[in-house]
């Protein structure tokens, strides 16, 4: 595996390689949703390059970017094991300097929900992944679903910055009890653990509702809400349009049925999409056929 710490010798690398590339990318402390994306990128690519790099831009004033969970050699040994070629971990001075003072917003998709919660979030979120996007040149970007309105954002950006890499969304990886894996697990109690699965079970049960032909929000949100178990405290959850982001004045299909609880300081995501009549997923994208390998 290839470990490069600069734009430049990440580029230089990137282009020797054959093609497509698939490029995941990571802030470490590395999980089984993590791994999923690689393989999944292995099976669609001649080669996989992914980074590691705890964005400060995404952080915001008393967020946890100091204390955010870092083994770096753990997380290259584990790359490398799943079959990554080039990993890109270039450091703060790097792709933060001083006088850096440019950056990358999506207006509408990254002010609403976790944007509004967290202001400039996305921002920072859309401006790293660009600047890695330029640095490696991959062919598609694999992203998880968990992080949903991410997934919308970063879309909107290769769209409208006319960036020739693709986007594919993998599906949530969940423990067994159907908490959505994050890095950010490792900060619950036991308390706020065994509480945590039921924004799962919420956002499962207005799904549900949905399907079975529900239609008005106000309900919605009062039967989600009837699922959170303390000491979580449900934030929000809405019906909303998967393009767009815009909450649904009346639940329809398709739609995405985003949620947010605070378990203490600890934040938990979580998601589940309702397909168009159709059965087409609006949100995670099919699996195309394995490829049979590179051409150069």
């Amino acid at each position: 595996m290839h470990v490069v710490r600069t734009p430049g010798s990440a580029r230089a690398i990137a282009r020797t390689l054959p093609r497509p590339v698939g490029f995941i990318p990571t802030m470490g402390a590395l999980h089984r949703g993590h791994i999923s994306l690689i393989e999944r990128a292995r099976a669609e690519n001649a080669v996989v390059a992914a980074s590691l790099f705890v964005n400060p831009l995404q952080f915001g004033a008393g967020e946890d970017f100091e204390k955010y969970p870092r083994s770096f050699e753990r997380d290259a040994q584990l790359l490398e094991a799943a079959g990554v070629e080039l990993l890109y971990a270039p450091g703060v001075e790097r792709m933060c300097p001083p006088d850096f003072r440019t950056g990358v917003e999506v207006q509408g998709i990254g002010d609403l929900f976790e944007g509004a919660a967290r202001p400039g979030h996305f921002a920072g979120v859309a401006t790293v992944v660009a600047k890695l996007l330029h640095a490696i040149e991959p062919t598609t970007l694999y992203l998880g679903q968990k992080d949903v309105q991410q997934t919308v954002v970063l879309r909107a950006m290769l769209r409208d910055l006319d960036m020739p890499t693709q986007v594919v969304v993998c599906e949530t990886v969940r423990e067994e009890d159907g908490l959505a894996l994050s890095s950010r697990n490792a900060y619950l109690d036991p308390a706020q653990r065994r509480a945590a699965p039921s924004l799962y079970r919420a956002v499962r049960a207005v799904r549900e509702a949905v399907e079975g032909g529900e239609t008005d929000p106000a309900v919605l949100r009062a039967l989600g809400n009837s699922r959170i178990e303390p000491p979580l405290v449900l934030d929000y959850m809405e019906i909303v349009d998967p393009y767009t982001f815009v909450t649904q004045v009346r639940a329809e299909r398709p739609a995405v049925i985003v949620a947010a609880a605070r378990a203490g300081a600890t934040r938990l995501l979580d998601n589940l999409s309702i397909p168009a009549n159709d059965g087409l997923d609006p949100v995670v994208t099919p699996a195309r056929a394995v490829r049979t390998k590179a051409r150069s």
